[in-house]
């Protein structure tokens, strides 16, 4: 498969959960604290997902988002998976170039399925 995969959540536990849930379905993730670290990982690789969590420190998922729609070489799928799930913050994420949405709670097998949808 080999499908690189970043998870970034400012949440340990959480991205732990992902990344964990992701890697035992084959996929090689890299995982980054909080939208900063998140955007120096997209600068120096090339990955094919990014998920990505709207709430953190630094820049924010949506800062994020913009930044690899107007500034990365090669611009991958975006999910943001997040608590804040109004239809502005839905909005919102559209006009970032945010492609995919799953809100928190989320089903790990749900996550999982989009993922494969998205890279197959």
């Amino acid at each position: 498969m080999n499908k690189r995969i970043l998870v970034a959540d400012d949440e340990e536990v959480l991205r732990m959960l992902i990344s964990d849930t992701l890697e035992d379905e084959g996929y090689i993730i890299k995982e980054a604290e909080n939208g900063k670290a998140a955007w120096e990982i997209l600068q120096l690789e090339t990955l094919d997902l990014v998920i990505l969590d709207y709430m953190m420190p630094g820049l924010n998922g949506i800062e994020v988002a913009e930044k690899i729609n107007q500034g990365c070489k090669n611009r991958p799928p975006i999910i943001m998976l997040t608590a804040k799930t109004q239809e502005s913050d839905v909005e919102m994420s559209k006009n970032a170039g945010i492609q995919y949405f799953m809100g928190k709670p989320f089903s790990p097998i749900e996550l999982i399925q989009l993922v494969e949808e998205i890279l197959t």
